[in-house]
């Protein structure tokens, strides 16, 4: 290095006998630089200087500054301080987003007491405690399929048939619509214990492992669930006044295609009725309303084609479907397969009535966001309603004939439509 390099100093120091010296008598930036290299530390410092060329002024006064640069280069490359800073920065903000989640459940229990204190509960703090904490459900075995899907509707029946027996013992005298809608109201609290205790958990077995990325993940994912969460709290208001919300999508359907209809009760909380529609028989599914409730309609259909024997030629479903970023609330749109948003049992039931009597299956849905789905039914979702129950009769002039029977299921929780 040096003269030999063909390169002058100062900017290519020489390093001899373990010191570094200069070959140029000109320099006088690196003749402080003659004692014993001990540390890398040192090297790294030296080398950068060499690379990014050496400052001009007082000599001093710059070494201390690259010495402080490169010290923190260095704790930033070879330390876990980095890790730190982004524990302490997310520590903060998820502290800070599990505040607004437990700000809103306690928003939302306060809520659901005044309207139980209304409606004549004596102790609403205690019906909330009582069904939020002993309504969880475990999901049966999966590595073994066979007749999973029985084994879940069995289990989704047995805590069903347990909410209702609970709600009965202590809402006694309210009507089974107004009982329906509680049941939901406590849903929702249900849901901001949950939500919050999980995200608490995460948030405290990460700053207990020192894990920043757990951390970072619960700081990507809180926004968005917050803003699920401020939906939730929004549809305490629709169940409390009994109003339809814009998941009542499907039952409001069947409700316009037969406003005036007869219900007949042909499965638990589920009803049908019979009409004519240009000519064609037509048997309207739905969950019993005006109360809170979405009933069971995969097993409504699959007893109605079994009760037909085999004599309908379509069934048709039709449900509020969550709309991607970007489209309109209340677009309408025509599909092929079982509209429910269910776990399985009852799609599985109107998928297999379906097959066993080789009937076309159509879905019709109204788009909206997840918000809209659980407050009350905007004047965009209603519209979008209205041009469904136009769609499902399209289907029925153009994709069947006269004599023929039709199997309309209108999905979704029919708050507020009878």
């Amino acid at each position: 290095m040096g003269k030999d390099s063909g390169v002058n100093c100062p900017l290519l120091p020489t390093l001899k006998g373990g010191v570094f010296s200069c070959n140029e008598s000109s320099c006088g930036v690196y003749h402080m630089f003659k004692f014993p290299l001990t540390t890398p530390l040192l090297v790294l410092i030296v080398y950068n200087m060499q690379v990014t060329g050496a400052p001009t002024g007082d000599p001093t006064v710059f070494l201390i500054f690259w010495i402080i640069i490169n010290i923190l280069w260095f704790m930033l490359l070879f330390t876990d301080l980095p890790d730190r800073i982004r524990i302490y920065r997310w520590d903060r903000i998820i502290r800070f987003r599990l505040s607004q989640i437990e700000g809103m459940a306690l928003d939302t229990r306060k809520a659901s007491e005044e309207y139980l204190k209304e409606i004549g509960v004596k102790d609403p703090g205690g019906l909330i405690d009582g069904f939020i904490n002993n309504n969880f459900l475990i999901e049966p075995v999966s590595i073994e399929p066979t007749d999973i899907i029985k084994r879940l509707g069995h289990l989704i029946r047995v805590r069903d048939d347990k909410i209702k027996s609970y709600a009965s013992s202590i809402l006694q005298g309210l009507d089974k619509a107004k009982r329906d809608n509680i049941v939901v109201i406590l849903e929702i609290n249900w849901v901001f214990n949950l939500v919050y205790r999980v995200i608490r958990h995460y948030y405290l077995l990460g700053k207990k492992t020192q894990n920043w990325i757990l951390l970072t993940q619960l700081v990507i994912l809180l926004p968005g669930l917050i803003k699920e969460l401020e939906a939730y709290k929004k549809a305490v208001e629709p169940f409390k006044l009994g109003i339809p919300v814009g998941d009542s999508a499907g039952p409001m359907v069947v409700s316009l295609l037969a406003p005036n209809t007869e219900r007949i009760a042909i499965a638990e909380e589920t009803v049908y009725s019979v009409t004519d529609i240009e000519g064609r028989k037509v048997f309207l599914v739905k969950a019993e309303g005006p109360g809170g409730t979405v009933g069971r309609p995969g097993e409504a259909v699959a007893k109605l084609v079994d009760q037909l024997g085999c004599g309908i030629t379509r069934i048709i479903t039709v449900d509020a479907a969550l709309k991607l970023e970007g489209e309109k609330s209340g677009e309408v749109a025509e599909g092929t397969g079982a509209a429910i948003g269910d776990p399985g049992p009852e799609k599985i039931a109107i998928e297999r009535a379906a097959i066993k009597c080789n009937v076309p299956l159509d879905a019709v849905i109204v788009k909206m966001s997840s918000e809209e789905a659980i407050t009350h039914m905007s004047k965009e979702i209603y519209e979008g309603v209205v041009k469904a129950a136009e769609v499902v009769k399209k289907i029925i002039r153009e994709k069947t004939k006269e004599g023929d029977m039709v199997l309309v299921a209108g999905i979704g929780n029919t708050v507020g439509v009878l």
